[in-house]
Order: structure tokens, then C-alpha cells, then sequence
């Protein structure tokens, strides 16, 4: 195992709106950790694919001055659906002029609750995410995550190295969902409680647990015990003693799922 990040991390994102979150939550994450976080750069569209952010002038994208004055010590991506070839192209910008940087890949959660690699987006699908077979869920998400690291590996292969990591969050996700059906998810009734459209825009909850994955690979480290966060506070029909219980189950499920990832970069 590869020992913890001690050291504050300079982070830039490239992200939609399933990921753009975790850029502030892991900084504040990060800072009630105890470390000196840095929010390097960020690139926000909705419904983006990588090669959306790679398409904006250099005059423009915040992520791209960042990486080419090697100030960036982590830049986190997430694709949509692939092949996205932008992603290997940040990746060589950022290498080029920080041949340590680390990139993250989010692996997702399923937009309406399947596998379905289509454009147009299919956001207006009717899905009833309380019905959901969890088992045909898992199984889809396996795919998804087996094509994201398939395609991670091969940028790895071409460099010649690992610098290219895997934030598990869809099968962070599914492991929520399971504890939720179980009944073992403090202050949520339902899956549906993770969401606040059919399509699968998170609530707190979800934002909040994608966020632990990614402070766990960023610092190769458990969130375990950390406070809990501010995106909480949205939570107002939740008392604090389940808040305090759900935050603990969310760190628990990020570091269980991230620190036996193959690909998150603790295991080498």
C-alpha cells in the first residue's frame, strides 16, 4: 500500500455537473483534515464530455494555463461516455510540464439507473430509481467501470506509467444504494433520496460520498472521522444525530470502495 499524502495538493477539474461539485467539497474536506488544499483551476460545463474542455482556447481555460505552468499537482476528469479522446490529451499537456502529476478519472453513477453509452443524453427518461434492480445495477456499473479502466490502462500503457487513476464513484454509489434498501443508511428512506431528478443530478448525500472518493485518492487516505461537511446543512429535514451517523457510513463506503480499487493508486 502506498503511504498517505501529507502534503496540501494543488487540484485542478475539468468537470459536468455530476463531478463539479467535488471541486470545493474536497477542498473543504481537505481543510478540515488539517491540510493546505489548492484550488488550482477550474472548468465547469454542463453535460461535458472531456473533449468539450479541451475544445475551449488556451486564452480561456483556466485548467489549461495551470497544467502548462506546472502549478497543478492533481487534475481530476470525467468523461461522460468513451471513447473521449480528450483525456489523453490533457494528460500529456499536464505530464509535459509536470511529469508528476496525477489524473483522475471518475468512474460515475449510471444516469438513469443503466448502461446506455448514447448521445444525446437521455435526460428526460422516466426511471423510478426506488425500483430499481440493484443486482442488473451492479452488474451495469461493473461494464462501465471495466471500459473506464480498460481505456485508463492504455493511456498508462502509451506513457509508460500510472499516472492516470480511477475515482470509483459509481460503485461507491451502489454500495450506498444497497445500505439504503437494507435499511442501514442513516436518515434516508429511499434511493431516491440520493436524487433530485430521474436523470440522476445528486443530492448532498451522493455529492458528499463522491467527494470522500475523491479526497481518498487524491490523499491516499481514509476520510474516516473527519467532521461533517458543510453540504450537510441542506439536509434541514435530518436530524443531527443521523447526519452525524449517514457521514460516518459515507466514509466508510469511499474508503472501503477506494482503497480496493486496483486502479486509485493506494495499491501498487
Amino acid at each position: 500500500m502506498q503511504p498517505p499524502i501529507t502534503v496540501g495538493q494543488r487540484v485542478a477539474t475539468c468537470g459536468h455537473s455530476f463531478h463539479v461539485f467535488t471541486y470545493r467539497q474536497v477542498e473543504q474536506i481537505a481543510t478540515s483534515a488539517g491540510l493546505k488544499h489548492q484550488l488550482a483551476g477550474l472548468s465547469s460545463i454542463g453535460g461535458s464530455t472531456v473533449q468539450k474542455h479541451w475544445d475551449v482556447p488556451e486564452e480561456k481555460s483556466a485548467v489549461k494555463q495551470v497544467l502548462k505552468a506546472g502549478k497543478a499537482d492533481v487534475l481530476t476528469l470525467s468523461p461522460i461516455w468513451l471513447p473521449d479522446e480528450a483525456i489523453e490529451q490533457f494528460v500529456k499537456l499536464g505530464i509535459e510540464h509536470n511529469p508528476t502529476l496525477r489524473i483522475s478519472v471518475q468512474e460515475y453513477w449510471m444516469p438513469n439507473d443503466e448502461y446506455e453509452p448514447v448521445y444525446p443524453l437521455q435526460t428526460k427518461k422516466k426511471v423510478d430509481h426506488n425500483a430499481t434492480d440493484l443486482a442488473k445495477l451492479r452488474d451495469a456499473t461493473l461494464r462501465y467501470a471495466k471500459d473506464i479502466e480498460d481505456y485508463a490502462k492504455g493511456i498508462n500503457q502509451r506513457l509508460g506509467k500510472d499516472a492516470v487513476l480511477i475515482v470509483p464513484v459509481g460503485m461507491a454509489a451502489v454500495a450506498l444504494r444497497e445500505k439504503i434498501v437494507k435499511g442501514e443508511a442513516p436518515g434516508l428512506k429511499a434511493q431516491a433520496d440520493l436524487f433530485r431528478d430521474t436523470w440522476g443530478h445528486a443530492n448532498p448525500p451522493l455529492q458528499i460520498l463522491a467527494s470522500y472518493c475523491h479526497y481518498a485518492v487524491i490523499y491516499r487516505q481514509s476520510p474516516f472521522g473527519l467532521p461533517v461537511p458543510q453540504a450537510f446543512k441542506l439536509l434541514k429535514e435530518m436530524g443531527d444525530d443521523d447526519q452525524a451517523k449517514l457521514n460516518t457510513l459515507l466514509q466508510q463506503i469511499a474508503w472501503d470502495t477506494v482503497s480496493t480499487h486496483p486502479m486509485s493508486g493506494i495499491n501498487k
